[in-house]
């Protein structure tokens, strides 16, 4: 004889814990949603300028390491961050009445302008004009990012 009892009713446990991991599946997409959403709203030109200039001193830089240092492969690069430093103050709006800001995008524009002037010859003096481009950049970063 069996000890099950006819008038026991079965568990709704695995409804429960279908309802909690469907709750759980759910909550998990409509916050990737939210965050996407939230993403979307935000400005992505600062963080492409920042991107662009990057890509250009590896790129300086790469051309060190490879002793390709002559001004046909370094003034492309050269143009294009002083190009893209003319939107530095464009690209982060809140920071253009302070002074330190505007002093440190104003040296980052002299120190390309400079090497443009005057290309660097040698490996060793695009390696000088790397550090005085990347010391504008290390002031307001110091200042400025987060």
């Amino acid at each position: 004889m069996s000890n099950v009892d006819p008038n026991r009713r079965p568990s709704n446990a695995g409804r429960y814990a279908f309802l909690l991991i469907l709750g759980l599946v759910l909550g998990v997409i409509a916050t990737v949603m939210t965050m996407r959403a939230l993403n979307e709203r935000k400005d992505h030109f600062p963080d492409a300028l920042m991107h662009v200039q990057q890509w250009h001193m590896g790129q300086l830089k790469a051309d060190m390491d490879a002793n390709r240092c002559n001004a046909t492969d370094i003034l492309p690069h050269l143009q294009a961050l002083r190009v893209t430093a003319n939107d530095i103050d464009a690209a982060f709006p809140d920071l253009r009445d302070d002074t330190r800001f505007t002093a440190a995008s104003s040296a980052m524009r002299a120190a390309t302008d400079k090497a443009i002037a005057n290309p660097p010859l040698t490996c060793d003096g695009l390696g000088a004009t790397m550090k005085s481009i990347g010391e504008t950049c290390k002031a307001c970063h110091q200042d400025f990012r987060g």
